[in-house]
């Protein structure tokens, strides 16, 4: 029996330290009491920042911690708590950014925005933490007029005038970057110096990458185009540089010949685009730039969920002692929460945190091509496009580039199933998707009735989601959220792919929202304040009358592999299991038996997937209020997927049925849970006998459910 008594903070507490906490597991569970026997009352993350009590430690080994308003006792064997270094002095000079957080703007006519002010208005009304714009001026020799038809565009030292008067006006500062290419190192470091020269401009940022259409002037141009900058604006004005921080890029740009010159190094830290986690990205920047003898304020990817960007604050700030941060970039953020999160350079613990605003996902509309809401053509009245099936498990399109005259056209279109504010993202594919430059146009956006064009790197963001950008839609509207895209990408010697689309309805809970009533109240909604919520966790299979029953397994039912089980041991296969596997009956017997959502969400993989033949994953609903923990759920080895991506789900709905891998097992239900975002990207993950990646993860289904019935 769970007790529902408080025990508080001990009187012999102490002092509180503030800490990253590093869990076991993926959740350790904060409770009433310093036991298992008391009422569970939240979750404490992977990574979070805590202030906990040693000397409240038990016998037992139960700690007291407080995170914001969350306060209890969690148990401390499951977890390491790491002081916080933020206060630490830093052996290097001050930066402009130290205690800053900034967000990277390309260019205007990759946002929905029409003006500055506008831009600089959402961001301070999104995310009031932030204090810098870094704002890019120049490409190569050229303005970035050169590539941004808006009107934000820097194309002289006077628009550089414009929008340091425009950051002023909104309490933000206003820091510079570019694109050197090293051809022209006059040209380039002349209009670079112009722009910087300018009242307000607080710094700049070069931004040199081992890639095409970046630095091109190998190590000879480095320093006689430095000499100029720095003849130009002087020893004292700051120059950072961002780069690529993956070890086998450190000496493609040259490390050795831009130290003289730089003071910071920005490192791009996209954790999502390296396929690993923020705790790994952050670790590998230290690790291949920590010697590099320079403040490192690192590059967060900002179109990340808000827990994921939370992890990478805390772990960049308090564990890395990193003194700044920035945000890549403006115009895709969907989830502002942790790119608003303050920097804190001191250790005082505080006694509570800022409520935050909460952004959700409600409808989402997906588009794959062939498949209604796509269209295509070619203008040259001849069959131009190749097809080929994705890992994800749908057809897709693709072509040759071509410099300068188009051969095909797609377009992406389908009601809207309301207006509202939509974060659009386009699949790439693993093959055939080799452009640099694919140039997607998004049309009837509220406030403007021009097109937004968006130069995404297919070759570089290959197999995953990537967002274009957050627009207002309006349904009535007339071509509301059409996305098009041809085959012009000044290049000869490419591939584009032409893969779906996803628009997905952002709802923002207002500060101050009323939570959910308490799990144990009858009856738990199902929407609170626009946003979908879980309302318990049910088993996959059973009867409706045996799902609602008391026990977990319904009768007759078996997990033959419990979660964190080694089996298969001594064989190629060995490893420890992610969940349950269920069987029913004698073998063969649960073939084709039903299997159902074990709670509300939306599905976001439906396809098959290698040795997991059928696969099916559900993105749930966040658990009894819109700031409740959101968990990924999985079946494989199915049949008879009744689901696509997209597709939003109730608890209990059927969605396939148990098989066996197209003959590969003996017929069961591989049924997992996971408490981060690993399945959203990588449905397929299977961490063999990686212990660490499988606790970090996975959590057991059993036990959850349990936990948390409707």
């Amino acid at each position: 029996m769970t007790s529902s008594s408080f025990l508080p903070k001990p009187d012999d507490a102490g002092s509180g330290v503030v800490a990253v906490a590093n869990t076991q597991s993926a959740l350790s569970n904060i409770r009433r009491g310093p036991g298992t026997n008391y009422q569970d009352i939240g979750d404490l993350r992977d990574n979070a920042l805590v202030v906990y009590y040693p000397d409240s430690k038990t016998v037992s080994n139960w700690v007291w911690v407080e995170k914001g308003g969350l306060k209890g006792w969690v148990y401390a064997g499951y977890i390491q708590f790491f002081h916080a270094i933020g206060a630490e002095p830093s052996p290097h000079k001050p930066t402009p950014y130290d205690g800053k957080v900034a967000v990277w703007h390309w260019k205007g006519s990759a946002v929905a925005q029409n003006t500055i002010s506008e831009v600089l208005d959402d961001i301070k009304a999104n995310a009031p933490n932030v204090s810098q714009v870094w704002v890019k001026i120049t490409n190569g020799a050229h303005w970035m007029s050169e590539y941004d038809t808006s009107d934000m565009a820097i194309s002289d030292a006077s628009s550089v005038d414009v929008w340091v008067s425009a950051c002023q006006a909104a309490g933000l500062e206003f820091h510079a970057w570019c694109v050197p290419k090293g051809l022209n190192v006059q040209a380039e470091s002349a209009i670079i110096v112009e722009a910087c020269s300018r009242p307000g401009v607080q710094s700049l940022i070069l931004d040199i990458e081992p890639y095409a259409d970046y630095w091109q002037g190998g190590p000879q141009a480095v320093r006689p185009f430095m000499l100029e900058l720095r003849r130009g604006l002087g020893t004292r004005f700051h120059i950072g540089m961002s780069v690529d921080p993956r070890r086998q890029h450190y000496h493609t740009v040259f490390p050795g010949e831009w130290s003289p010159f730089v003071d910071s190094i920005h490192p791009q830290t996209y954790w999502e685009i390296f396929r690993t986690t923020p705790e790994e990205a952050l670790s590998s920047v230290w690790t291949v730039w920590g010697g590099y003898d320079k403040p490192i304020i690192p590059v967060l990817q900002a179109d990340t969920p808000s827990t994921e960007q939370t992890e990478a604050h805390t772990l960049a700030t308090q564990a890395f002692g990193a003194k700044g941060l920035s945000w890549w970039r403006y115009g895709v953020i969907s989830q502002w929460s942790g790119v608003n999160k303050a920097i804190e350079l001191t250790s005082s613990p505080a006694d509570d945190e800022e409520e935050e605003t909460l952004q959700n996902f409600a409808e989402e509309v997906v588009i794959l091509p062939t498949k209604s809401g796509f269209r295509s053509g070619t203008y040259t009245g001849k069959p131009e496009f190749s097809a080929r099936q994705n890992t994800w498990g749908w057809d897709y399109l693709y072509v040759s580039t071509e410099e300068r005259t188009s051969k095909v056209w797609a377009e992406w279109r389908e009601d809207l199933p309301q207006s509202g504010l939509y974060e659009v993202s386009v699949f790439i594919p693993n093959r055939h998707a080799t452009t640099a430059r694919a140039r997607y146009k998004v049309h009837g956006i509220v406030g403007t009735t021009a097109e937004v064009v968006l130069d995404i790197n297919q070759h570089r963001r290959r197999n995953t989601w990537v967002a274009l950008g957050i627009f207002d839609l309006d349904k009535s509207m007339e071509n509301a959220g059409r996305v098009f895209l041809n085959d012009v990408t000044g290049e000869s010697d490419k591939e584009i792919a032409f893969d779906a689309v996803r628009f997905r309805r952002i709802v923002t809970t207002p500060d101050g929202y009323s939570p959910a009533p308490d799990p144990e109240a009858e009856p738990r909604p199902t929407v609170i304040k626009g946003v979908n919520v879980a309302d318990g966790y049910d088993s996959p299979v059973g009867t409706s009358e045996q799902r609602r029953a008391e026990r977990l397994w319904p009768k007759g039912w078996l997990d033959v592999t419990p979660f964190g089980k080694l089996y298969f041991i001594g064989t190629p296969s060995e490893a420890y299991h992610t969940g349950a596997d269920l069987n029913f009956g004698r073998p063969y017997e649960d073939k084709g038996m039903a299997c159902y959502a074990c709670a509300s969400g939306v599905v976001t993989f439906a396809a098959r997937m290698g040795a997991w033949g059928n696969l099916v994953v559900i993105r749930h609903d966040p658990l009894y209020q819109p700031s409740g923990q959101v968990i990924y759920s999985r079946y494989a080895h199915v049949q008879n997927m009744r689901v696509d991506v997209g597709d939003r789900v109730a608890r209990g709905q059927r969605i396939c049925e148990i098989s066996d891998a197209f003959g590969r097992y003996v017929p069961h239900l591989h049924f997992d849970l996971s408490a981060t975002t690993l399945l959203e990207t990588r449905p397929g993950n299977w961490p063999k006998l990686n212990y660490n990646l499988l606790v970090k993860n996975y959590i057991d289904p059993r036990d959850w459910i349990s936990r948390h019935r409707p």
